[in-house]
């Protein structure tokens, strides 16, 4: 079931293909969750090894390169925003680094692991 008023807090820093660095900047954050499912599985590719076209994505995951994770998602640029305010430096890596990442429709997707439940 969809639930967008969920908040997430992430309490440790997400694995992930980004720098130690960036990750640890989200650790503290809360971030509003754009996508929530029954189970919390979604498919996850890298965000600097993911192909950038969609048919290329869907390629990535029908052969077999895609993880299956447990988290949640949230929208890209929102969450970049929140982040810029704790750490320009940490925003700016991800701006130069994933420009594919930062348009509307675009979601990170945090381990749920890493995270938990801000405010139900």
């Amino acid at each position: 079931m969809t639930k967008p008023d969920w908040t997430i807090r992430i309490i440790a820093a997400p694995p992930g293909e980004a720098p130690l660095w960036v990750r640890q900047q989200w650790v503290g954050l809360d971030l509003p969750v754009a996508r929530y499912s029954a189970g919390g599985r979604f498919l996850g590719l890298g965000v600097l090894s993911m192909p950038r076209s969609w048919l290329g994505q869907w390629l990535s995951v029908f052969r077999g390169r895609a993880e299956l994770i447990a988290g949640y998602t949230v929208e890209a640029l929102p969450a970049f925003g929140i982040l810029g305010a704790k750490s320009p430096e940490a925003a700016a890596w991800w701006h130069q680094n994933t420009p594919h990442l930062i348009a509307p429709k675009r979601y990170l997707l945090f381990h749920e692991e890493v995270c938990r439940i801000a405010d139900i």
